[in-house]
């Protein structure tokens, strides 16, 4: 439902909605898989999020092509907790986000649920044949190889990660690339007493729980970024449940170019 303030006049239907898609052929250990980053903003106080918040979870631990990597960033806004439910997973830096990708989309108001698939194209999270033509259009661009690490836990809440960003080609270089890193966690859930969603268990994918700027990719070089990056984890969250995200994105256009998901180990 889009949020009362918003005020953005839904796209027609695409020419894509009735394809269906081939059935994936069976992956061989050497097969290069793209990385295709979907982010899902979604509120529990908005009562037509929940479809979404089900479709990007669906997304994520099906094969929609041999070649496909899917990872899922789902992003809780704020704009929704002054209408009865403040949603425990949401964040004014995720709202922020959104206004951002509002500005280079021209997509008008922030609205929930809003997908929007390697920062290229936006439209309603739960919109299903669109999402899986845009995710299987994302694919087929060539992507900036992109490396993620875990290094050694520690007992102080913060874990080390070994980051490498390939070379940037062509159009990559006309824009700066910011390189973020971030901590998703799946199986969460919350029962919502007030709001829109009163009564509902309400299930999730994976979660936005930190994500940080850890620098810029250069424009030349084999090796355009490399670093050991530090990241905190709260005791709250569950590691076993815990994965670790770099993406690295222009700051203008939003497009993201490359990108890795790893499983955090216990």
């Amino acid at each position: 439902m889009k949020h009362p303030l918003a005020g953005l006049a839904l796209s027609t239907v695409s020419l894509f909605a009735a394809m269906a898609l081939r059935p994936p052929p069976a992956l061989s250990r050497e097969t290069v898989r793209t990385p295709v980053v979907v982010e899902l903003f979604t509120s529990e106080g908005c009562s037509s999020c929940p479809p979404a918040d089900t479709l990007l979870a669906q997304l994520a631990e099906e094969r929609l092509a041999g070649n496909i990597e899917l990872i899922a960033l789902e992003e809780h806004v704020d704009y929704w907790n002054d209408l009865g439910w403040t949603d425990p997973f949401s964040s004014r830096d995720w709202t922020l986000r959104q206004y951002l990708y509002s500005q280079a989309l021209g997509s008008g108001s922030p609205y929930t649920p809003e997908m929007v698939v390697d920062g290229t194209v936006e439209f309603v999270g739960s919109r299903t044949q669109k999402a899986r033509q845009a995710i299987l259009e994302a694919a087929g661009r060539t992507k900036i190889p992109v490396t993620l690490e875990q290094g050694n836990a520690n007992k102080t809440g913060t874990v080390n990660f070994s980051v490498k960003v390939g070379k940037r080609e062509g159009t990559a270089k006309r824009d700066a690339a910011e390189v973020w890193l971030a901590i998703t966690e799946t199986r969460l859930h919350s029962a919502v007493t007030r709001g829109e969603n009163a009564g509902e268990d309400l299930q999730h994918a994976a979660v936005v729980r930190s994500m940080s700027k850890i620098g810029e990719a250069k424009a030349e070089g084999e090796t355009s970024f490399a670093r050991v990056a530090t990241v905190p984890v709260q005791k709250e969250w569950k590691r076993e449940n815990l994965k670790a995200v770099l993406f690295v994105q222009e700051k203008k256009s939003r497009r993201i170019l490359g990108a890795a998901e790893i499983p955090i180990a216990q």
